[in-house]
């Protein structure tokens, strides 16, 4: 449910989040939870799923003492079977739980546009299928909980 100051809420795994986007380079206060990124590959959209249905960005979390960007390159090989040849930060997703098993906890990630050249389909992750879809219908193919974060991020590089 969005709100008057550009916020909004979303219910998942049982807990209740308050979300908002914030511009780069520097990121909001709170814990870094990975890196997403809109990935453009043979004149569209990569998308990933691990069941053919459910299909979303490729995304994930740090490993280690990873870097935003490092997140973005290292998901983007394990997820899309994809090399990133350019990224550029389009910003940030903040989240705080307000209800729920983690309430209080602030999760942030990083929002990525990021050219890549597809490697030949090898999953070797939970990722299990992977196409190329045109931009223009690409936020309407991911599930409706993180779209508003998504549509801001499209607008964000142009792709809206």
């Amino acid at each position: 449910m969005p709100h008057a100051d550009n916020t909004f809420e979303v219910e998942t795994g049982g807990q209740w989040w308050r979300l908002s986007w914030h511009a780069g380079p520097v990121a909001p206060e709170g814990r870094a939870h990975g890196a997403a990124g809109i990935c453009l590959a043979d004149d569209g959209v990569v998308l990933i799923s691990t069941d053919g249905v459910c299909w979303d960005f490729p995304a994930g979390r740090p490993d280690g003492g990873e870097r935003w960007e490092e997140v973005l390159r290292r998901e983007v090989r394990e997820e899309a079977c994809a090399v990133v040849t350019d990224a550029r930060l389009l910003g940030f997703s903040r989240g705080r739980c307000l209800k729920g098993a983690e309430s209080g906890l602030v999760l942030v990630r990083s929002i990525w546009l990021a050219q890549v050249r597809l490697l030949d389909w090898a999953p070797a992750f939970e990722t299990r299928f992977r196409r190329v879809v045109p931009a223009a219908g690409a936020i309407d193919q991911i599930p409706p909980t993180y779209r508003p974060v998504w549509v801001r991020a499209f607008a964000q590089c142009g792709l809206a």
